[in-house]
């Protein structure tokens, strides 16, 4: 697996990545391009949360070990989209940000999206899915000392997990079915899409409190075992 040495690059890139470029991917995907580009946004965020996850690590046979749980993440998470109503997905993102690295959550989170959209429908919400599971795990991966030491933060931000995914798929609500943004639509959309969020954030508590430690556990021996 391709290895990035120099550690300034890889700091640049682990800032650029996910709070400027893929941002500005996403948004010109809703702003400037037409129709069914989405396909094309969803394959380069996928591309760009790659090369995240690689800047995430130095030696290539802790990425390459790194990689084989992240995929094993994934496919829990796309799993979980077929619960009904409650869906594991944010709490899976942020137990991987946690004891994986902030990088590993960003990917699953975005794959998660593009992949179970293969069976749910891929549309222009593909890339917004992909940037709102991507970024809740990258800021429990900053988060992660903190989040492992302390039971209420981290059911505090799996409720802020549950309202950061709403409001940034209300951006989408509105850019997809406006001519532009507005803060009136936005509010509304906001405020009709309350009960869904309630029962969100909510969920992401109760896999939290079910998941957190138990996958936790595995994950730190899986660690430890093969030196990641």
């Amino acid at each position: 697996m391709l290895v990035i040495k120099s550690s300034a690059i890889r700091k640049i890139l682990r800032i650029l990545i996910p709070f400027f470029v893929i941002p500005a991917a996403v948004l010109l995907g809703a702003y400037v391009f037409e129709d069914k580009v989405y396909a094309y946004i969803s394959l380069v965020i996928t591309i760009l949360a790659i090369v995240l996850f690689i800047s995430g690590f130095e030696r290539r046979e802790t990425g390459s070990r790194r990689m084989v749980i992240v995929v094993v993440m994934t496919v829990l998470a796309v799993i979980g989209r077929f619960i009904p109503i409650i869906k594991p997905v944010a709490a899976i993102t942020v137990i991987t940000g946690v004891f994986l690295g902030g990088e590993s959550g960003f990917l699953v989170g975005a794959m998660t999206a593009v992949i179970s959209n293969f069976f749910w429908g891929q549309g222009p919400w593909t890339p917004f899915q992909m940037f709102s599971w991507g970024m809740i795990g990258l800021g429990a991966g900053l988060l992660g000392r903190h989040l492992r030491k302390s039971q209420p933060l981290l059911y505090i931000y799996g409720m802020f997990a549950g309202l950061l995914f709403s409001v940034i798929m209300d951006v989408w609500t509105v850019l997809w079915y406006n001519d532009g943004f507005s803060w009136e639509p936005y509010l509304a959309a906001i405020v009709s899409a309350a009960p869904m969020t309630v029962l969100y954030a909510v969920s992401n508590v109760i896999f939290l409190a079910l998941l957190f430690k138990p996958v936790g556990k595995k994950l730190d021996r899986i660690k430890t075992v093969y030196g990641i």
